[in-house]
């Protein structure tokens, strides 16, 4: 059985009305990637944010080396957004970046099991433990990413920390690279150009857009060509060269790039609590049951 959950679900990821939800969540058993992969093949749907939901608390923060060679990009995950506001939070998670940055870990084990370069004497888990006894709340160092590059590395933090982004460049100036980080926030971008999205994506995407043109009634052979047209929409949406310039529409990115003569190696957009589901707790409920313990 379908139930309201699922409907509401469907429709956060898809803007679509409640009715189709609940049609083709009864067509796909419940199935939330076939429901959405119908939604769009029928018209209704437009791609589901990758990200899904945003609900986690806690910050993203970027930092780079003084002489822009290296940068990091980390997510660090607290329970509410007061935390996130606390200076002992923010000057730990900003340590957290820069042990990246000089001690180059391999992934976030090895990061906590290293010694900490803003206290010595202990390691990364012991000060992140002492913090969540001082602050009282739970904390995790979810992800980072470290960007070692002979060209330049740029940064942008958006919103007091809910949206980072790193980005790698070769030629160009801190300038470009600063409106090329903006830009990433603002349109986000899955890649930096076509040749990087997977051939398994991109022949999926190719079979959506066939049977859409075709559910407009047009034959298999005109469908077919169609396709070829809508992708170049595709493209525009998920890879960065493609993506018109926010702060001229009239200009690509790949336009700017080679006015500049620059290349973009890579790139890394963090959204604070993306992909996290956080308990939703009914608050009348949660007291009553204090008052019963």
């Amino acid at each position: 059985m379908i139930t309201a959950a699922q409907v509401k679900d469907l429709r956060e990821k898809t803007g679509a009305g409640m009715m189709d939800c609940k049609k083709v969540l009864t067509e796909t058993d419940g199935d939330m990637e076939k429901a959405i992969e119908l939604l769009r093949e029928r018209g209704i749907a437009k791609a589901a944010k990758k990200s899904g939901r945003v609900a986690a608390e806690g910050l993203v923060e970027c930092y780079i080396s003084e002489d822009g060679k290296i940068g990091s990009i980390v997510e660090v995950n607290a329970e509410t957004d007061f935390v996130a506001k606390n200076q002992e939070f923010k000057d730990f998670v900003m340590d957290v970046a820069k042990q990246v940055v000089e001690k180059n870990p391999a992934n976030v084990e090895e990061l906590l099991a290293q010694e900490s370069i803003a206290e010595e004497g202990k390691t990364v888990q012991e000060v992140l433990t002492n913090k969540i006894a001082t602050i009282g709340e739970n904390m995790n160092i979810r992800r980072f990413e470290r960007f070692e590059t002979t060209g330049l590395v740029e940064k942008y933090i958006h919103g007091e920390g809910k949206i980072a982004v790193l980005v790698e460049l070769n030629g160009g100036t801190k300038e470009l690279a600063k409106d090329i980080c903006m830009q990433i926030a603002a349109a986000r971008p899955e890649f930096v150009k076509e040749a990087d999205i997977p051939e398994e994506r991109l022949q999926k995407e190719m079979e959506i857009l066939k049977v859409q043109a075709m559910n407009e009634g047009k034959p298999e052979a005109i469908a077919e060509k169609m396709v070829q047209g809508r992708l170049r929409k595709f493209f525009e949406e998920i890879c960065l060269v493609d993506q018109a310039f926010v702060k001229n529409p009239d200009k690509k990115i790949s336009d700017l790039l080679k006015e500049n003569s620059a290349e973009i190696i890579r790139f890394a957009r963090y959204e604070k609590g993306e992909g996290i589901e956080k308990k939703e707790e009914n608050f009348a409920e949660e007291v009553a049951k204090q008052l019963k313990n």
